[in-house]
């Protein structure tokens, strides 16, 4: 399946665990309803990775908007999801995709302590890319 998600089942998805939404503003402005595509900065969601007894281990999601790119969001997303994470009760985190051409994303995640620990060569076909493009494998203690 190389066809995008529709609105419904990419919210489902996205929005069916824990997730938060990144604005600018405080929440009475936000709640005026203001310009999304002006104010909405990015989002992540947190969910496990594994089912059973491995729900212990995370994974989570992060999107960020173009306008919002290289101001610092991503960090700050990175640093809010290392404090929900084990308040939600995980003890590991998983990001089974990062690719190897998304250098701000792979400077965040070992700027906050993630370690590489696998890659998946050939993981995916990207409108940037010819070629297929390899995607590591990050994981991180969570709590510490």
């Amino acid at each position: 399946m190389e066809e995008p998600l529709s609105e419904d089942k990419f919210a489902e998805y996205w929005f069916g665990t824990f997730a938060v939404v990144a604005l600018t503003g405080d929440e009475e402005e936000i709640r005026e309803g203001r310009d999304w595509k002006r104010e909405c900065l990015g989002t992540f969601y947190i969910k496990p990775n594994y089912p059973g007894r491995c729900s212990h281990v995370c994974n989570a999601g992060f999107l960020t908007t173009t306008a919002a790119r290289g101001r610092g969001v991503g960090i700050v997303m990175g640093e809010t999801y290392l404090e929900y994470a084990p308040k939600l009760g995980y003890k590991y985190s998983v990001f089974n995709l990062v690719f190897e051409n998304n250098v701000a994303s792979i400077k965040i995640w070992k700027r906050l302590g993630f370690e590489v620990i696998g890659r998946v060569p050939g993981a995916a076909r990207l409108e940037n890319s010819e070629d297929l493009v390899d995607a590591l494998i990050f994981g991180r203690k969570l709590g510490e």
